[in-house]
């Protein structure tokens, strides 16, 4: 979605009518993105909350995504600064030292004019990493503060609502005050969607039935409903503030109705069983570093096919960059294999054990199958 919204943008079809917001509204990728982040990183703390595993080590966590996320993306910004310094169309912004620091520490959001050609997509993972930094923070607050160390999943449901409504609190601030204006970009604005994410892991626990079906068709009626001048022009944040809350306000809802059957339930749906075929699984290994470098070689792709600004077939410039970017991904990937796979292991921690799992530790259980997560 993120790739064929680019090169939507990149051929020009960001067009004022039905087609154009549809390719434009593409860019709900995002969301997904950092929807499952809030889901996958949250949920150890929430199944500590309910009594189901330990409390995550910090460092553990913190360990784990630096090993995942700092080495391709470090090799992503010195090999496209390296690649623009013979090329002339770099752009005007985030040149020179400063901003070659500046995007390699995710500051790059922080003030205009740091932003570079082939890495604009990267304001997204500095967003991100702003979560997973504040991520340890939230999770002891809603187990020791807000559960005190016990189940309580309203709380924790009102807790995380709490969360989603800084969103568009952050959102009017940031349109009707002098604030600078890159803190449209900043994670307030975006937080809603990790605590979406943070819903679901919550309803993971919680509740045992979603109905695939009804979940999929809640979502397309969203989408459409995103499509349509409600969610205001083709720009993540619009520039008016109630357009801006409706688009991230919907954009969360499609994103967590899409969701939803394949992190509760035992029935993913036709779409849980395309993302578990082997295809997919394989891509989703190198999907981060896909994220990375697909824009560089959209602009190689774009000057290879030889098209003038915003002109040409959109479809044609989305395979071939596909086609390019799976490869070097792949590549950036097994380059790196070793290291992300290595690491400190998640620290064990003493549980209260009741008297019947004391009475049932040296009975003999039959094996019981496990899912990935």
């Amino acid at each position: 979605m993120v790739i064929f919204a680019h090169a939507g943008f990149w051929t020009g079809r960001y067009t004022p009518d039905p087609t154009g917001a549809a390719f434009s509204r593409l860019e709900v990728g995002v969301t997904m993105f950092m929807v499952l982040s809030g889901f996958l990183l949250a949920r150890p703390w929430l199944k500590a909350a309910a009594g189901q595993g330990e409390l995550p080590s910090t460092r553990v966590y913190a360990w784990r995504r630096v090993r995942r996320i700092l080495p391709a993306y470090w090799i992503t910004i010195i090999a496209t600064y390296a690649i623009y310094l013979f090329r002339e169309d770099s752009g005007e912004t985030g040149k020179g030292w400063s901003g070659f620091l500046r995007n390699m520490t995710f500051t790059q959001i922080y003030g205009a004019g740091h932003l570079h050609t082939g890495l604009t997509q990267m304001w997204s993972l500095a967003v991100e990493v702003a979560f997973y930094l504040l991520l340890p923070v939230i999770g002891w607050f809603l187990v020791v503060v807000v559960c005190r160390r016990r189940w309580h999943p309203v709380r924790l449901a009102v807790a995380l609502l709490v969360l989603v409504a800084i969103t568009p609190l952050w959102t009017l601030i940031t349109h009707n005050t002098d604030i600078d204006f890159t803190a449209r970009l900043w994670l307030p604005g975006f937080i809603a969607w990790f605590a979406g994410g943070m819903l679901l892991a919550l309803a993971s626990v919680t509740i045992k039935r979603c109905n695939p079906y009804g979940m999929g068709l809640l979502a397309i009626y969203f989408l459409l409903l995103v499509c349509t001048p409600l969610a205001g022009e083709a720009t993540i944040v619009p520039m008016d503030a109630t357009e801006a809350v409706t688009k991230s306000m919907l954009y969360l809802l499609f994103a967590t109705a899409l969701i939803a059957p394949l992190v509760i339930g035992d029935r993913p749906g036709p779409l849980g069983r395309l993302s578990s075929s082997a295809p997919m699984v394989w891509l989703g290994e190198i999907s981060y570093e896909i994220f990375l470098v697909h824009l560089v070689v959209l602009e190689f792709v774009v000057d290879m096919l030889g098209y003038q600004t915003f002109q040409g077939s959109t479809v044609g410039v989305f395979v071939v960059t596909v086609a390019f970017s799976v490869p070097i991904a792949w590549a950036l990937h097994r380059t790196l294999l070793r290291f992300i796979e290595s690491g400190p292991k998640q620290e064990r921690r003493p549980m209260e054990v009741s008297r019947r799992e004391t009475r049932a530790v040296d009975q003999p259980v039959a094996p019981t199958p496990t899912r990935v997560e």
